[in-house]
């Protein structure tokens, strides 16, 4: 029997099996433990941050991240265009309405230009900047920081990366998630690294780290009984989940080099085929999907028949973002926009990528491709 080939299915090693079994037998299944408090440090570290707050999934970071920098109702979120919801829905949880950017043509994350234009356009026009900037490291590859870092720094505007699909990665030797006031991770069980759901808030500022852990926790003062002063979420990751993300975190380097070697022999078995381009990337990339684009006038076929003919063969692949600005859920929200992304989402398409997929998965899949792009 064949099996299915997934995008990116969790990697489970034995690590994760021996700490998770070791975290069940000492009790500590609650949203508390040393597994939870290690787990904080070790992702931290590795996002080049002096404190991490695990959480139940990467949106409830953001969430938190905006609501502790202040941003509310009035106020406007320019974010990527080019993401998933997660990167919007938080912006609307407190209020605050999203302002769409689009993405530059020659790295596909949030563009430095249009970002230039926007808060320019406010200056000239006597609007009020953003509270907030969020920029999305898109499918592992880290937004272009050199820019974005000063655009928003000389204007006193709070930026937050979301580094949920790029843990791992580097930009200038600067780890995903050490950019901007906050960072954002995501451990859901597509990503690279997987506590089988979960994210966290990494930052410098202790105090962040430390409203952060109390508002995920109910809001619950310090008190014999239960004192609230203002809401709370219950956003905590359970100490569980958080042993199956320290066995992660301790082969990360592996599954990174294990996905650029996919990304790699996807490159050579396509370099010949007319109408097939790969996502922009560099060396500092971890190569969560690998991507890539499909010219129907040269390739003969279209992004949409090559995915249908993956799917027909057991083989799951999907379609990049569909731009936030395009969802009819922010139909209304305002958008500077220059065609970029609707473009990718209409040619682009994301190949299993899964770290622990075999040589033989991977040829099967090379050879759909090729039967799907001789047809």
């Amino acid at each position: 029997v064949v099996s299915r080939i997934y995008l990116s299915p969790p990697d489970v090693r034995e690590a994760e099996r021996r700490l998770l079994i070791e975290a069940l037998d000492s009790n500590w299944v609650a949203p508390v433990g040393p597994d939870l408090t290690a787990f904080e440090e070790e992702a931290a570290r590795v996002a080049g941050r002096a404190h991490g707050v695990a959480l139940s999934s990467g949106t409830a970071a953001l969430h938190l991240a905006l609501l502790e920098l202040r941003v509310g109702a009035g106020d406007d979120v320019i974010v990527s265009t080019f993401t998933f919801a997660a990167s919007v829905n938080a912006i609307r949880y407190v209020g605050a309405q999203p302002v769409f950017v689009d993405s530059d043509r020659s790295s596909w994350n949030l563009s430095p230009d249009l970002l230039t234009e926007e808060l320019e356009a406010r200056e000239r026009e006597g609007r009020a900047l953003p509270a907030a900037v969020i920029a999305v490291d898109l499918y592992g590859q880290c937004a272009d920081y050199d820019r974005l870092v000063p655009l928003c720094a000389d204007r006193g505007i709070v930026l937050i990366e979301d580094a949920a699909e790029a843990i791992g990665a580097t930009s200038g030797g600067r780890s995903a998630g050490s950019f901007g006031e906050v960072g954002v991770l995501s451990f859901n069980g597509n990503k690279l690294i997987t506590s089988g759901g979960g994210g966290m808030l990494v930052c410098d500022r202790p105090e962040l780290a430390q409203r952060a852990r109390y508002l995920a926790t109910q809001a619950r003062q310090d008190a014999p009984h239960y004192e609230h002063t203002e809401v709370g979420y219950n956003y905590r990751l359970s100490n569980l989940l958080a042993a199956v993300g320290r066995g992660q975190l301790t082969t990360l380097g592996e599954r990174i080099a294990r996905r650029r070697e996919i990304r790699e022999h996807y490159r050579e078995a396509l370099a010949a085929r007319p109408g097939i381009a790969f996502a922009p990337t560099d060396d500092e990339g971890n190569a969560w999907l690998t991507c890539i684009t499909v010219d129907p006038e040269q390739a003969g076929i279209d992004r949409e028949g090559v995915r249908l003919h993956l799917e027909a063969q057991d083989i799951e692949s999907r379609p990049l973002w569909k731009p936030m600005h395009l969802q009819p859920v922010f139909r209304h929200c305002s958008a500077r926009v220059d065609g970029t992304s609707e473009q990718l989402f209409a040619v682009g398409l994301c190949l299993p990528s899964g770290s622990a997929m075999s040589p033989d998965d991977q040829d099967r899949v090379i050879a759909a491709l090729h039967d799907a792009l001789a047809t």
